[in-house]
């Protein structure tokens, strides 16, 4: 600075200035005489120097007479010296404010001042203009509270310094001013003011800690956010913070100290000992310096003061719960140490009182101890081939406990601001905001690491900030007063700013770039920096260091060490820690840690730039700075000492320049430092021109007159003040010296002259006096005299008073003292009274209280006895139901030797009819030969393996049944036990019989659990057999193939040899249908039933030859074909709502055994009469028609063979031997308890081409129906374009009438009418009708959803109105359908229906993308969202779609789906599968009963179903099998 002041003017003897001094900075001095360039100055102590006229500044004597003043600017000489001169006179006298400008200086007292801040000083600040009253953090206030009033802009107060300098506190004033002028009158806690106030504390508690410089310091960075309402009141408040210094917690030097939470917490008494703490000596992150408490602190009181503040803040005592557990984890977490494991690099918890300290960081986490101790001690990584664990040595496991316990307080510390926030409230509705900031000053320490970097860089930025503010100021100053003026230059520290943060070779981009490669060193990331800025002017390589480097910023140069620069950037995050506590039991620090997604991450660690980080955070604070007026507070510390009255000049001048103080001043000596006004100016100048002073009264054409007389051209008139440039006040007063040197002299004449006239005065006027003096003695002699007479008469009247006194107050403490003896014994006596009367009532209350006692417990004993008498009954019935599953457990070992004898004869009986079919095929070729042998092998094998599933399932049904009956044996039990009261002497022989029935159930129930076993085993082995089928089926299907071809021939021979030769018939019959279904008849048994070969030719009563034989067998086949070819082919109709043809055929393949028939003929003749039925005819009826029916028959087929069984197969067999001629309809013999149909692989194979029959109608009707909606629909879409173009006109030109729009809709909803008319007229069960009302929908959600995609004349505010109307009736047809029918319709349409909801809300551009995709349109894909944002346009009212903003970040979020989805289309999927399986349909239709409907009249016509007709009997045998 001193380079912008030059000397104009040469010294002279006898002038004073400011010398520089290396201890002082500047000290006082006169000149004593000059020698060329040389000036011979006397310092203030006495020291003589020959100093150069450049390193000295002129000193205005007049400063000795004052002390000080309140702005710089109004210093005669402004420079350094003055400014620090300054601002020490105005400290030693508690003068700890003072303005540069509009820029506040505050100097640290270091003790109290309650008078500067009481509410008395607030109120005399509120509204006074600034610069009125003395300065004062109050008036800066009030300055930016009274312009964001008046202006309706928001203000921001920057706070500044270095640590100790009172920069918390003069926040917390500047917070306390605004709650005063902007707060409510209310007596609440939890006031928004209030809790802006108290959040101040609780921040100190755990942002603060004391250091080298100071007691308190704010250890983060912190800018506060007060919002105001249109009439000035606190609405709300928001805080940010910055750069918490998170190595504090694990690290600190002597004589820092932790922060003050953790002490406060060990000094919290009851809750330190919950927490199992102790002395803060006891642990290690807080016994690394041995200062444990700070003077004038009581921590337990401030424990106190921060539970206080959490509870105004409104944080619950669940959340405080868990911050101090979190704190105590912390300290126990961080006296955990390890040592070397048995494993190279593993470590191991050292020693049991460590471990101990492990499991109390695991209590107070709430998580496993091992687990927390795994993630100290070992890292995952995962690679191509899985996860690798790597083990940890001692030194990376501390690394990692430290880690972790850093990681837990920055969430802690971040989760408390979080919360603070959201519990003081921010304002949406807020149109002004006074922002405070209070961050760390520039740093400069011997050893300066990434913190001072972060921290200077900041200053940088805020420097910058600061310099265009001031210039600004000093441009509206000229302005003001309308002078001439032109640029002032300062120096700009754009370049250093580029050199840190300029993207891609910045200091900061090269240090990311340093930090994502592990193999990076400091030494790598210092010789790239100087090999990229090798020649910048900021950057310097000192001579003694190859990886440090110098920065030169605005405050001076700093030299960085970069030994820890890659470690304090890289702000890791280790993964195995936070799932570790997001997994925690504790809702507290679950909640702080919540869970992370999933990331395929190499290794456990996840790098984040600090540096980059706060760079962001940094932008966003200068940008909101930008938006608001700056107002500054420089915050001083006086002395390193912390000591009041003590003032270090070379400390302050430091801080001045790291300020940007003297920077502002510089800017201010750039253009015309000194202005003093026109009265001021006169009145200290005018005796240089004296001639003019009585000519006018214009002061400014007097200071005109003065300046061109003493000849000075460097000066600015403007309408208040005079402005000179640096250097000219200097010449002024060295002219006013010399006019003071000569008055001086003629002064000092006339003063000797008036001296010794008033010695002769003063000799004159003491003799008068000493005259005076001697009259005056004797005058007082007399009056004493006169005053010692009265002084005893009055001594005599006051002793007559006192003693008649005395006497009158004997008198009535006697009386006193009688009355109270009176009252006394009243008193007595009744209190007596009163003690009697509370002794009576006493003792009948315990009278009473022991009468009801021992009611109480007679009722208790009685109550205890009918209690055990119960559970003695609960006893006996466990006992029986024990009993019951012992005996169970032999049934079932009995049903599986049963099952095992079962299965080995039906193999063996397979085996042997699959050989007799094969020598029956001898006669083809050798070729044909073998392919049936393959086939035949391989169907035996997977017959066998699906009819062993069967039996599993029937046996598990067989189970079912028993323990139904068991459950019902029970309750007859129960019953039984009812009528046992009398057996109580009995009691203990039943404990005892009981007891070793308990141990025989347990033997029991071992051998039950080894049943059970071997059963999982034997569905383990079917599984196993169904398996190695599906490989066998792969080779059957070529098989298949060229067996079909042979089926065919067989099939059209057959047919021909029907047609040609009758005689022929028995004999195809006989070998090809030996085994159809063939009604049973009295006098034969069924040839199904035989076990041999042999039993297939059983004697007739009347002896048939074999050809009529093989006649009549052919004869009853064809009828049997004709029959069910007429009910297919003819519509039967319904009888009672139920489909007659499906009974019909029901009946007669019950009849006719079908089920256990091995032949598919019958089965393969009615599915090929459903498909034809099916090809004919109108589909609208046909369709539905055999879609109730093939149901139905499929319903009651699924029923029947889930009620197979072969547990009583043999018993079957024996039973239809000996009563099948006398009852051909039984199926079982008259000692059989159930019935069971012996259903075989056929009747399987029929149930599943019935199901896919069903599948095929289901789907046709589905596709017609789709096919029908198509056209409707498009019109509907089209119909508002339409409607458009026709607007006005009810006619088209030929005469005929238009349709309107909404009879498109009227069509759909025809249509909709007819199709549930259709399906209710032929039956359909609700299913397939709620089924397909379901599936049209969805397609009527899609069609229309894909046009309004694919089409932008469908996009349309209009088109959006009209298709809501469309859907709106839709919604009423479905209500009217009611849910039986329509099931879940109204939710298929949610796609279109959110759509044009989107179309038709008028302020789409005031719409976030948050609101958009969570209220309005939940279920559609942020690529549906943003292809209706860019095609919508508005053909009605003419508004505007969403804002650019908005599909900016739809754009990015659309482009993030591109690369990870494989298919990119916004369209809708037809769904073409059928939604249900036979076992919905068994679920979903009811049961039907086909033994109450009669038959058609033409079936008495057939003789093969006469008895379905005839013998009532039929009807109850169906009845029983169902």
């Amino acid at each position: 600075m001193r380079n912008c002041l030059p000397m104009e003017l040469n010294l002279r003897k006898g002038d004073k200035v400011w010398v520089e001094d290396k201890d002082l900075a500047w000290i006082a001095a006169d000149v004593l005489d000059s020698f060329d360039n040389k000036l011979h100055v006397e310092t203030s102590t006495g020291k003589k120097v020959f100093v150069s006229p450049e390193k000295l500044f002129r000193r205005d004597p007049d400063d000795e007479e004052h002390n000080g003043v309140d702005d710089m600017t109004k210093l005669t000489y402004l420079h350094e010296a003055g400014v620090l001169y300054n601002l020490q006179r105005r400290y030693a006298l508690n003068d700890i404010y003072t303005y540069t400008g509009s820029i506040l200086i505050a100097v640290n007292p270091f003790k109290k001042l309650p008078h500067l801040y009481n509410g008395h000083m607030m109120e005399q600040y509120m509204g006074a203009p600034f610069g009125e009253l003395s300065p004062h953090v109050f008036a800066v206030s009030d300055v930016a509270y009274r312009a964001m009033i008046d202006d309706s802009r928001s203000q921001s107060i920057l706070v500044s310094g270095e640590s100790g300098a009172g920069k918390t506190e003069t926040t917390k004033l500047i917070m306390q001013y605004l709650t005063f002028v902007g707060g409510r009158a209310t007596d609440d806690d939890r006031s928004v003011e209030q809790q802006v106030l108290e959040s101040n504390p609780l921040l100190e508690a755990f942002g603060n800690a004391k250091t080298v410089r100071n007691d308190n310091s704010s250890r983060f960075g912190k800018f506060v956010e007060i919002q105001f309402d249109t009439n000035g009141r606190i609405s709300g408040a928001a805080i940010r913070t910055y750069l918490l210094e998170r190595s504090r917690v694990v690290r600190i030097t002597d004589p820092e100290r932790n922060y003050h939470c953790f002490y406060q917490l060990c000094a919290s008494g009851n809750d330190a000992e919950k927490y199992k703490l102790s002395n803060p000596r006891q642990f290690h992150y807080l016994n690394q310096s041995k200062t444990y408490e700070l003077e004038g602190v009581s921590s337990a009181e401030e424990y106190k003061n921060t539970r206080r503040a959490m509870d105004i803040v409104g944080i619950s005592q669940d959340e405080q719960e868990g911050i101090f557990r979190t704190l105590a984890a912390i300290l126990h977490l961080g006296n955990v140490e390890f040592s070397s494991g048995r494993e190279h690099d593993s470590s191991v918890v050292k020693d049991p009182e460590s471990r101990h300290h492990l499991q109390m960081a695991a209590d107070l986490f709430k998580c496993d101890a091992n687990l927390l101790l795994a993630s100290l001690c070992t890292r995952s990584i995962l690679t191509r081939e899985g996860i690798i664990i790597k083990a940890l040595d001692p030194n990376a496991a501390v690394t990692s406990r430290d880690t972790l316990a850093k990681t837990v307080y920055a969430h802690l510390f971040d989760w408390l601001v979080d919360k603070i926030n959201k519990s003081v409230g921010q304002d949406p509705e807020s149109r002004f905001q006074i922002g405070v900031l209070d961050i760390y000053g520039f740093e400069c320490f011997k050893n300066n690491s990434f913190e001072q970097f972060c921290i200077n860089f900041a200053n940088e930025k805020l420097q910058q900030h600061f310099n265009e503010h001031v210039f600004k100021m000093e441009q509206d100053e000229y302005r003001k007063e309308e002078i001439n003026w032109s640029y002032i230059e300062f120096i700009d520290n754009q370049d250093v700013l580029d050199l840190i943060e300029k993207k891609p070779i910045g200091v900061i981009a090269l240090l990311d770039e340093a930090c994502m490669f592990p193999r990076s060193t400091h030494e790598s990331f210092s010789m790239k920096l100087f090999q990229n800025f090798r020649f910048h002017p900021r950057l310097e390589k000192p001579k003694f260091s190859e990886t440090d480097f110098t920065l030169s910023h605005y405050a001076g140069k700093v030299t960085y060490q970069t030994e820890a620069f890659l470690d304090k950037n890289r702000d890791y995050t280790i993964v195995e820690h936070c799932n570790l506590l997001s997994s925690s039991k504790c809702p507290f620090v679950a909640g702080i840690f919540p869970s992370a997604p999933e990331e395929s991450t190499r290794s456990s660690y996840k790098f984040s730039s600090v540096s980059s980080r706060f760079k962001q955070q940094l932008q966003a604070l200068m940008e909101t700075l930008s938006k608001t007026e700056p107002h500054y507070v420089r915050c001083v510390k006086p002395n390193s000492l912390n000591r009041p009255q003590k003032f270090e000049s070379l400390s302050v001048l430091h801080q001045l320049r790291c300020g940007g103080v003297l920077e502002a001043v510089r800017i201010s000596l750039a253009g015309y430092p000194t202005r003093r006004n026109y009265s001021d100016f006169v009145d200290r100048f005018g005796l240089l021109a004296p001639e003019f002073m009585d000519e006018s009264n214009d002061e400014q054409a007097l200071t005109e007159k003065i300046l061109s007389k003493l000849g000075l051209g460097n000066y600015q008139l403007g309408r208040t003040k005079v402005f000179l440039r640096a250097g000219q006040i200097g010449i002024l007063d060295s002219r006013r010296a010399e006019v003071l040197d000569a008055s001086a002299r003629l002064i000092q004449r006339r003063l000797r002259t008036f001296v010794t006239h008033q010695n002769f005065i003063s000799a004159r006027a003491s003799a008068i006096s000493i005259q005076a003096y001697c009259r005056g003695c004797l005058s007082r002699n007399a009056y004493a005299t006169r005053r010692n007479a009265a002084a005893a008469v009055l001594v005599q009247k006051h002793v007559r008073r006192w003693l008649s006194r005395c006497a009158f107050v004997k008198l009535v403490s006697a009386a006193i003292v009688l009355q109270s003896c009176i009252r006394a014994d009243s008193t007595r006596l009744k209190f007596s009274h009163q003690k009697e009367h509370r002794a009576a009532s006493l003792i009948q209350a315990h009278w009473r209280i022991h009468k009801f006692r021992s009611a109480f417990r007679h009722r208790q004993s009685s109550i205890i006895a009918i209690q055990c008498r119960w559970r003695q009954k609960l006893a006996k019935r466990e006992f029986r139901k024990l009993k019951q599953v012992a005996n169970e457990a032999g049934a079932l070992r009995l049903a599986k030797t049963k099952l095992e004898k079962r299965l080995e004869d039906l193999e063996w009986r397979l085996q042997l009819e699959k050989r007799l079919r094969t020598s029956g095929e001898e006669a083809k070729s050798s070729e044909i030969s073998k392919l049936q042998k393959t086939l035949e092998s391989f169907s035996l094998k997977l017959d066998a393996a699906r009819l062993a599933t069967i039996n599993e399932c029937n046996k598990n049904a067989v189970l079912e049944k028993q323990l139904d009956i068991s459950m019902k044996e029970k309750s007859a039990v129960e019953r039984e036990l009812n009528g046992m009261v009398e057996l109580k002497k009995d009691n203990a022989l039943l404990k005892n019989s009981m007891n070793s029935l308990e141990k025989k159930n347990r033997v029991l129930e071992k051998e039950l659990l080894n049943a059970k076993t071997n059963c999982n085993n034997t569905l383990q082995k079917l599984k196993e057999a169904e398996k190695r089928c599906s490989e066998l089926q792969t080779s059957v299907q070529s098989l298949e193939e060229k067996l079909s071809h042979l089926e065919n021939e067989n099939q059209v021979l057959m047919q021909k040899t029907l047609i040609t030769s009758p005689e022929r018939i028995g004999q195809i019959l006989g070998e090809k249908h030996s085994s159809a279904v063939v009604p049973a008849q009295n006098d034969r048994r069924s040839v199904f039933e035989t076990p041999t070969p042999s039993k297939h030719i059983m004697p007739f009563s009347h002896s048939l030859s074999e050809s009529r034989r093989s006649k009549l067998t052919a004869e009853r086949n064809l009828e049997n074909y004709e029959l069910l070819s007429r009910c297919i082919k003819e519509n039967l109709g319904f009888n009672d709502d139920k489909p007659l043809a499906a009974c019909v055929i029901y009946k007669c393949l019950l009849h006719w055994r079908a089920f256990e028939s091995e032949s598919t003929a019958i089965f393969n003749i009615i599915i090929e009469g459903i498909n034809e039925a099916l090809k004919g005819g109108d589909e609208n009826g046909v369709l539905p028609y055999w879609l109730s029916n093939a149901s139905a028959l499929l319903c009651l087929l699924q029923r029947n063979l889930r009620s197979n069984s072969f547990l009583n197969a043999s018993a079957q067999r024996s039973g239809r031997a000996a009563y099948g001629v006398k009852s051909p309809f039984k199926l079982h013999g008259p000692d059989d308890g159930a019935s069971h149909i012996e259903a075989r692989y056929p009747a399987l194979l029929f149930k599943q081409q019935l199901t896919a029959c069903v599948e095929k109608i289901y789907g046709l009707i589905r596709d017609n129906l789709k096919k029908e909606l198509s056209p409707l629909l498009g019109s509907c879409i089209q119909a508002p374009k339409a409607s458009r173009g026709i607007a006005g006109k009810s006619r088209s030109p030929g005469g005929v009438p238009q349709q309107s729009p909404s009879s498109q809709w009227e069509s759909i909803l025809k249509f909709l009418d007819s199709l549930m008319s259709r399906l209710r007229e032929n039956h359909v069960p609700s299913f397939f009708i709620r089924k397909l009302v379901t599936q049209v929908f969805s397609f009527i959600n899609l069609s229309l959803f894909n046009s309004l995609l694919l089409r932008r004349e469908c996009c349309t505010f209009s088109n959006g109105e009209y298709v809501k109307s469309g859907i709106s009736e839709l919604e009423k047809w479905i209500a009217n359908a009611k849910e039986e029918f329509a099931g879940t319709s109204w939710h298929e349409l949610n796609y279109i229906r959110q759509a044009v909801g989107f179309l038709v809300i008028h302020q789409k551009k005031k719409k976030s993308l948050d609101e958009i995709r969570q209220d309005l349109c939940p279920v559609l894909t942020i690529r549906q969202i943003y292809r209706i944002s860019t095609m919508y346009w508005d053909d009605k009212y003419g508004t505007q779609s969403v804002s650019s903003e908005v599909v900016s970040q739809m754009r990015v979020l659309v482009d993030k789906d591109n690369q990870k989805q494989t298919s990119n289309s916004f369209l809708l999927d037809d769904d073409m599968s059928i939604p249900f399986s036979a076992e919905d349909i068994d679920k979903a239709i009811p049961v039907l009963d086909p033994s109450e409907i009669e038959p058609p009249k033409f079936v008495s016509e057939y003789t093969c179903a006469q008895s379905l007709v005839k013998k009532p009997s039929i009807a109850s045998t169906s009845k029983q099998i169902i």
